[in-house]
């Protein structure tokens, strides 16, 4: 699962870096139909001036559409490090309810990013368009709501892991 979760973190940065470089690739017709997070709700709303964008707006825009995903890049990244450390063996340790709150916490943060960044976003992608075709797009959706409630129970479970450590300790100083 280690190794898995490390490809998923490389997979989906590079998705969002593909969408915005090669717009075909996220277009439905005629492409393959890539889709991945904010970028392919801009790409598409956008359609073909995406490749008439100057590079530093392309650039820009990989780097606010980035910011969620390297948010969750860290998350996934903690959780990478907690299933190395139950590989080790070590179930109830301080270390292990860290990786698990901060998984939960960037979980909460994409979620919360997403959001903000969605804005910033399509003014930034449409700001070179004529006056009557820039927009603001703003959303949020059934499945933020159940990140968001996931990212809530897996730092409850943390709290309790840590818990579980802190009894643990108290018992090994007993006996």
């Amino acid at each position: 699962m280690a190794s898995t979760t490390l490809c998923l973190i490389v997979l989906m940065l590079a998705a969002n870096l593909a969408v915005w470089l090669f717009p075909r690739l996220g277009s439905i017709e005629g492409g393959l139909g890539l889709s991945f997070s904010l970028s392919d709700r801009m790409v598409s709303a956008l359609g073909p001036n995406v490749t008439s964008m100057p590079w530093w707006q392309t650039l820009g825009a990989i780097m606010l559409s980035s910011l969620p995903l390297l948010v969750l890049s860290f998350g996934l990244l903690n959780l990478r490090a907690l299933f190395k450390s139950y590989a080790a063996g070590e179930y109830f340790s301080a270390t292990t309810s860290t990786h698990m709150r901060r998984l939960g916490i960037a979980v909460a943060l994409w979620v919360v990013l997403g959001v903000l960044c969605e804005p910033l976003l399509s003014a930034w992608a449409t700001m070179q368009l004529p006056p009557g075709q820039r927009f603001i797009s703003l959303s949020f959706d059934s499945s933020g709501i159940v990140a968001l409630f996931l990212a809530g129970c897996v730092i409850v479970v943390a709290s309790i892991l840590r818990r579980a450590h802190e009894i643990d300790s108290e018992n090994k100083h007993f006996v």
